[in-house]
């Protein structure tokens, strides 16, 4: 083959490549469109439209809780300021954060900032400084850990959290008193650490969020299971899915797991994982309808769909994009679930119409056993996902509760 030939043919591939990529941009948009969604431009170089670029990660607000303390720590104990320190974070990986200020208050306590960079994800979090206090206590070996200025409390049931607690999520708790014990091992034989999260322009913030909704009131709340904030594209999203399942067409898999998140695709694998590849488990974030329409016309034969209440109800309710900022559970359709189950009574209906989230219903059902609760939920996504796709795709629906244990499915 001359030269020239292969210069033609190399413009022919590359043309038909640009194409394929501009129909790809074309059917994310379109899926923004259908799913009221803003399409996110960031996932192209804003100079450069046709010039894809990586979307940047960013860090949790537990995430720089635990590296403001670990500098707080670091100071209090060596009278020393740091400018930075690395953390550890959930399922092994570390982050390298800076600390925007410390100061050593007139108690002689020490307070230590950083300020959160969400990567390239629009969360109201971003910029925010992210403080934490540190002090000795006489309680030898204590581990106090508390939320103070623009730190939410909770104050309504189904969070996960006691009513009254500062809302700093379980993942970041464990995160900061796991610092604290690497960090002052030896002065914890001692004398004991409080520590107080707080946020100054929490309060603020926390009014473009959904904490005053569900009853966490006074600020924002400490979040994060991963530790790193992934950033919220449509696009991006769109083409990670889309690809994930051309891998498993491609070695062979036309079964595959669809996950909400990374905690339900740890448990799907505790289930599925001997009898399935890795690559077969597709997270799929809010995505259902997109990826359920993707499935179909890549001829995926079979799709298992797991995750949690929260999610799941939406699903059941008919919504294909289950993103909280564009749908939220509603009280009522649970409640009209719940009635359908044996011997449910009018009190507990009562409970569950009134409930503060879709986590509470669940502490409500299981509290009065209301015996196929979860079933008829996990049906109603089946029912619904199976019109959506015209029944051309094999279904299963499977809830986990809080823990990993399967407590719904459809079919049995």
């Amino acid at each position: 083959m001359s030269i020239q030939s292969r210069k033609k043919l190399k413009a022919k591939g590359s043309k038909e490549a640009n194409h394929k990529q501009e129909e790809n941009r074309e059917e994310d948009k379109g899926l923004a469109e259908k799913e009221q969604l803003e399409y996110s431009v960031e996932a192209f170089d804003k100079n450069n439209d046709e010039k894809k670029r990586v979307l940047r990660t960013g860090y949790t607000t537990g995430t720089c809780a635990t590296a403001a303390t670990k500098a707080a720590l670091l100071t209090k104990i060596t009278g020393d300021l740091v400018n930075n320190v690395g953390v550890r974070l959930p399922k092994g990986k570390a982050a390298d954060l800076q600390i925007a200020w410390t100061r050593i208050e007139k108690d002689n306590s020490v307070t230590c900032a950083v300020v959160k960079d969400a990567g390239d994800d629009p969360d109201v979090t971003h910029g925010a400084e992210i403080c934490s206090n540190v002090r000795f206590i006489s309680s030898q070996g204590e581990i106090s850990i508390d939320g103070g200025t623009g730190v939410g409390r909770v104050t309504k049931p189904g969070l996960g959290l006691a009513i009254g607690k500062a809302a700093i999520n379980p993942v970041p708790l464990s995160m900061i008193e796991q610092t604290v014990k690497e960090v002052a091992q030896e002065h914890l034989k001692e004398h004991g650490f409080r520590i107080i999260i707080s946020v100054p322009k929490g309060e603020e913030i926390a009014k473009r969020t959904d904490n005053p909704r569900l009853g966490i009131l006074g600020g924002i709340s400490i979040l994060g299971t991963t530790g790193i904030v992934f950033p919220y594209s449509t696009a991006s999203f769109a083409a990670s899915i889309r690809q994930s399942l051309d891998v498993s067409l491609a070695m062979g898999t036309s079964t595959v797991v669809l996950t909400t998140g990374g905690r339900s695709e740890d448990f799907a694998k505790v289930i599925f994982g001997e009898t399935l590849p890795e690559h077969a488990f597709i997270q799929i974030g809010d995505f259902i309808g997109y990826t359920i329409s993707q499935c179909v016309h890549k001829k995926i034969r079979k799709a298992i769909i797991t995750g949690f209440i929260g999610k799941l109800t939406k699903m059941a309710m008919g919504k294909k994009q289950t993103h909280v900022s564009g749908s939220h559970v509603n009280m009522e359709f649970m409640a009209k679930i719940a009635s359908e189950c044996v011997c449910i009574s009018l009190p507990v209906l009562e409970q569950i119409k009134k409930a503060n989230t879709a986590r509470h219903v669940s502490e409500i059902v299981n509290t009065n056993r209301v015996y196929g609760f979860y079933d008829l939920i996990c049906m109603k996504v089946f029912e619904h996902l199976t019109e959506y796709s015209k029944g051309k795709i094999e279904l299963r629906v499977i809830m986990f509760d809080f823990d990993g244990k399967v407590c719904g499915k459809y079919p049995n």
